[in-house]
């Protein structure tokens, strides 16, 4: 029997061989918003892996959506072709390419994580790198001591709008076939639909459909703009886990809009409207602990959804997709630590070995492997520790 985890899923003409998605992590390595080499063998690997698509990390919308100087874009005609080249070559292997889009809000103009992730100083203006107003919903800073937000005016909310319409036209061109809106981890679009950051007082603020107003109005645009052909999805911090923030149903009427407007799938995440992306302290972590949002996402909505965070083997995917909580497996950080994941998960679920991996690897490895067996039947040791059994 096909294991669930590697059924294919149609979704509008875009066909997946799996239902394996690397969720997009960001990993500030770009310089004026494109896409380099590291772009290209970060992803690439990912997609000679086996996963059914490969979702590149966030592209900014605009020069001030950013959260980093190292943020990727897609505000400029000029960010295209290098993006072109990625998609291009994550296709080659078979895998769908799939890119989110996003605007930082009031959670840019900072340093990059690995150089403490705070706010930019005069050390990073001396290099290049001076800190830009950050622009919000309303004029409340992230956490203390993040840069304080400008709220938005009509005029820069219609601004914003066109730049998330350009974005999508340029990703398209780019060649993706599957685009994610941005609407989680505390950036603009979850800051509206938030009570903790949206305080606005005109149609886009109050209570919880007025909140909803302005993601929906951007995901309406996006939607117009991005090839009818082509699925669209929609990643949403599912709650925010603090004191007076946005709950699952919340989330779930949002879905419902959403699948109205044509979104086809909900990446459901959750956390991140204070402080750094994802984070809550009332949130607990174990083991798929996201999957619960899904799996109420799914059913009070009607729509496909993606489950994530902390699902780290197989079995626990199968059974995800088992027992109906989710439509497709989003794996993050697992992916980073074993980039062959979906391949080894294959191997755990019973399939044939090396069919899926490319073939320049999988003729070495399958003799490997008959070598390997060739020695355990004359009763070779093996040596201590060693696990794999092909």
């Amino acid at each position: 029997m096909n294991p669930r985890l590697f059924s294919s899923l149609t979704l509008r003409s875009v066909s997946l061989p799996n239902r394996i998605v690397i969720s997009p992590m960001s990993t500030y390595s770009s310089e004026d918003g494109f896409a380099n080499d590291w772009h290209l063998v970060n992803y690439g690997k990912f997609a000679q892996s086996g996963a059914g698509m490969v979702m590149v990390e966030t592209a900014a919308v605009s020069p001030d959506g950013r959260g980093t100087y190292g943020d990727l874009g897609l505000w400029s005609d000029d960010h295209v072709a290098p993006l072109a080249r990625v998609a291009a070559f994550i296709r080659s292997q078979g895998s769908v390419p799939a890119l989110q889009i996003g605007h930082s809000g009031r959670k840019g103009s900072m340093q990059r994580p690995w150089e403490g992730y705070g706010v930019l100083t005069d050390v990073e203006a001396a290099r290049g790198e001076p800190a830009w107003q950050t622009v919000a919903p309303s004029a409340i800073a992230a956490a203390d001591g993040w840069p304080e937000p400008m709220e938005m005016s009509r005029r820069e909310l219609e601004e914003v709008a066109l730049a998330w319409e350009a974005a999508a036209r340029r990703a398209a061109d780019a060649g993706f076939d599957v685009l994610e809106v941005h609407c989680a981890h505390g950036y603009l679009l979850h800051e509206f639909l938030s009570p903790v950051a949206n305080q606005r007082s005109d149609e886009y603020g109050g209570d919880a459909t007025r909140r909803m107003a302005y993601p929906l109005e951007i995901v309406k645009r996006v939607r117009a703009v991005w090839p009818a052909e082509k699925p669209l999805m929609c990643r949403v911090s599912s709650v925010d886990g603090v004191e007076g923030g946005y709950d699952i149903e919340d989330t779930v009427a949002f879905a419902r809009e959403l699948k109205a407007l044509g979104v086809d799938v909900v990446d459901c995440s959750s956390g991140g409207i204070s402080g750094f992306a994802t984070v809550s302290s009332r949130l607990p972590r174990t083991y798929g602990h996201q999957v619960p949002y899904a799996a109420r996402v799914r059913a009070g909505a009607g729509i496909s959804t993606m489950a994530v965070g902390l699902i780290i083997n197989a079995q626990q995917a199968e059974e995800v997709l088992e027992g109906e909580q989710a439509d497709l497996i989003g794996i993050g950080r697992e992916a980073l630590h074993n980039p062959n994941w979906a391949l080894h998960a294959r191997h755990e679920l019973g399939q044939d070995t090396f069919d899926g991996w490319p073939a320049p690897y999988g003729w070495w490895l399958a003799k490997r492997a008959r070598l390997i067996k060739s020695m355990d039947e004359a009763g070779v040791p093996r040596p201590v520790g060693h696990q794999h059994v092909y």
